[in-house]
């Protein structure tokens, strides 16, 4: 795994195990719980609350600070995802312990909240390690394969982990999303400690508030943060409440998990590899825009489906393809994020980008929860096809930008 001289390949696939693993019981807590709410008598308001647990990604800036201060490289990079890996499991190990017969709102979200913080934690050190051993023209499909590994998570955490809970119970879920972590944390281990130190030629720099404003003195990231923040959380709303949508048209619990988690997450996996093909073949400037318009599509169809009262097929397809479009979306955004950061902040502008993804992405669906109590799915969907036309709209704009600046082609030959 020469990071020099040889295929990046073991490395790219290393890190989409890891990436598959951390993600998984996210998407178990955050996409798969909400059907179990459902299934309990939560509101939608409760469950789009119950998404306030992932607040804590909203502080990758800062929990990236003293990795970049302490890390002092790659090695310190993969300690310091171990350390908060094993925590990360730990807190899994905690919910396994609790019931959501018996348990309140607060215990739940209480121990939810710790695993997104020690889940977003070790993201940020997984991350700076991939960009740290990874050259600039491999790091878009390194966030492509992460893009893939997050819907493999869907698979997993949104539709195997629903079906293993409708069999074994509460606890079953925990003690094995927990077990796959502890193993990706032992493949860190297999990176060897030369290809380690030829990643560390940049040092780490002394990270203050100075340095989290510097990140937005330039007019080309504040258009790319804008860009961050509205391109993919209407998207991934529908996406949140797309599970209790299917229960509440009648779809049986291990058949929602089926559809929307295992054939989801499946085609949500292609769609991201489609969408770094998309940059390879035609460039950010049809990308992006391109992307957008298929969300609203993807969108205006479920809403039409439920409108109309189509059936199940119709539900089906309408899933498939809003998962196709959230996979490709995905991987733009994931891709693109590992090539704005600045060299020795390597996990703090991660973790920025990071931060600010995860508060739009965090924010809506509890907004979209608020629609749904009030003006059902038709209601909330209109609402999410509105704002993706003005993302659409925005994605036009930025392109022209980008085009105008001369970073396309930098752009196109990082893919």
């Amino acid at each position: 795994m020469d990071c020099a001289n040889r295929s990046h390949w073991p490395l790219q696939l290393l890190l989409g195990w890891v990436n598959f693993a951390m993600t998984a019981p996210l998407i178990y807590l955050y996409l798969g719980l909400p059907m179990v709410m459902r299934q309990q008598g939560w509101s939608g308001t409760a469950i789009g609350l119950f998404q306030l647990a992932g607040l804590p990604a909203v502080l990758k800036f800062m929990l990236g600070a003293p990795v970049d201060r302490w890390a002092r490289g790659a090695a310190g990079y993969r300690r310091w995802s171990l350390v908060l890996m094993a925590g990360y499991a730990a807190s899994l190990v905690g919910l396994a312990c609790l019931g959501i017969e018996q348990a309140s709102f607060v215990p739940l979200f209480a121990l939810a909240m710790l695993a997104s913080l020690l889940g977003t934690w070790a993201d940020a050190p997984v991350n700076a390690l991939a960009i740290r051993c990874l050259p600039a023209d491999d790091r878009l499909r390194a966030g492509t394969i992460r893009s893939a590994a997050s819907s493999l998570g869907a698979v997993v955490g949104g539709g195997v982990m629903l079906m293993l809970h409708a069999r074994a119970g509460w606890a079953l879920p925990f003690w094995v999303l927990s077990g796959g972590l502890l193993l990706a944390a032992l493949g860190l281990c297999l990176i060897p400690r030369a290809t380690l130190a030829q990643s560390d030629a940049v040092q780490a720099r002394q990270v203050g508030v100075g340095q989290w404003l510097a990140y937005f003195a330039t007019a080309e990231r504040r258009r790319w943060v804008v860009m961050l923040m509205l391109y993919f959380p209407f998207i991934g709303a529908a996406w949140v409440y797309l599970k209790p949508l299917l229960l509440d048209q009648g779809l049986p619990p291990e058949q929602v998990a089926m559809v929307a988690g295992v054939l989801g997450g499946v085609v949500g996996a292609i769609g991201s590899a489609f969408g770094g093909y998309l940059v390879r073949r035609n460039g950010l400037q049809r990308a992006l825009p391109a992307c957008a318009l298929a969300g609203v599509v993807a969108l205006g169809a479920l809403a039409g489906a439920v409108a109309s009262g189509a059936g199940m097929p119709g539900l089906v397809v309408c899933t498939l393809l809003l998962a196709l479009v959230m996979g490709a979306s995905a991987g733009l955004l994931f891709g693109m994020m590992m090539n704005h950061t600045r060299a020795g902040l390597t996990a703090v502008d991660y973790g920025l980008q990071s931060s600010l993804f995860v508060l739009t992405r965090t924010l809506v669906p509890m907004l979209a929860g608020l629609l749904l109590d009030r003006l059902g799915y038709p209601g909330m969907l209109a609402g999410l096809i509105l704002c993706m036309l003005g993302v659409w709209a925005w994605s036009r704009t930025w392109v022209r930008t980008l085009n105008s600046s001369h970073a396309e082609p930098e752009m196109r030959g990082a893919a």
